[in-house]
């Protein structure tokens, strides 16, 4: 005869209870700023006209230090273009002795780190529009103790035209801007008479003015417009480019350009006395 056994019910503890779910941080919404206190995405807006533009906004990562260094250090060293107010330069660099140079556009800004070091007399107002490389800058800036930068984000040519007072720059450094290779595209290209003739306004008679390239047919073209200015003139005596010069650092964009064979052009052109 079988053995009956009674059903029996399994002892269990207390139920787990279930741990706290992470909390998830709220998606930012695409119009808001990553940089609140940053570089603003468009700073002048509608405030100016909309004009053929010499330049092209380039998106890409900002890595984990440049953004430190976006949200950290750009409410001291950084200013939007929004053209709506005068900069004093000497109260933007705190010394009103100080000549400053603007730089448009400095890609990931080592080639003006270094001249800003090696040169702490004078100010560099780097412009350009690639938030990395603004970040990037001013990390550099602050790693080596260079007091003697400041980054513009917009368009440098409101900045010249709205933002700065007549003959407050000791020079304009262009060094590789987009060749726009493009027939159709040529008008886009910066260093034009109307350029010329803002930047002129600006520069300190005696101011330099000097581009680089490695684009020969925008080189040919730089070199025809600057010779035909009336307000600039051009410091090698026959007329043609010039040696890079000590205080222009090469660059490992320029380096590469170099290996290919390409060649780079310098132009220095001196602003005529009034």
């Amino acid at each position: 005869m079988s053995e009956n056994h009674a059903p029996t019910t399994p002892v269990t503890g207390p139920a787990p209870v279930p741990a706290p779910a992470a909390p998830v941080a709220p998606a930012r919404n695409r119009r808001e700023p990553m940089f609140p206190d940053g570089p603003a995405p468009d700073p002048a807006g509608s405030h100016h006209e909309r004009r053929i533009r010499s330049f092209q906004p380039r998106r890409s990562r900002v890595t984990t230090g440049q953004g430190d260094a976006l949200r950290r250090l750009w409410p001291t060293w950084g200013l939007d273009i929004d053209g709506l107010s005068r900069l004093d330069l000497g109260e933007l660099f705190g010394d009103p002795e100080l000549p400053v140079v603007l730089e448009i556009g400095f890609g990931m800004g080592e080639a003006t780190a270094q001249m800003a070091a090696a040169d702490p007399g004078t100010g560099i107002l780097a412009c350009d529009v690639h938030t990395p490389g603004q970040g990037n800058l001013l990390n550099l800036a602050e790693q080596n103790g260079l007091t003697n930068v400041r980054v513009a984000n917009g368009d440098a040519i409101i900045l010249l035209r709205e933002m700065l007072a007549p003959d407050s720059l000791a020079g304009i450094r262009v060094y590789f801007p987009d060749p726009w290779p493009k027939k159709r595209h040529h008008k886009r290209r910066l260093i034009q008479p109307e350029f010329l003739a803002l930047a002129a306004t600006r520069v300190a008679p005696g101011g330099l003015l000097h581009c680089a390239t490695d684009w020969e047919p925008y080189a040919e073209q730089m070199l025809e417009v600057l010779s035909a200015s009336p307000d600039f003139e051009n410091t090698q005596p026959d007329g043609g480019y010039a040696p890079r010069p000590e205080f222009r650092p090469l660059t490992r964009f320029e380096g590469q350009g170099l290996d290919k064979g390409h060649v780079v052009h310098d132009l220095l052109f001196r602003r005529r006395a009034a």
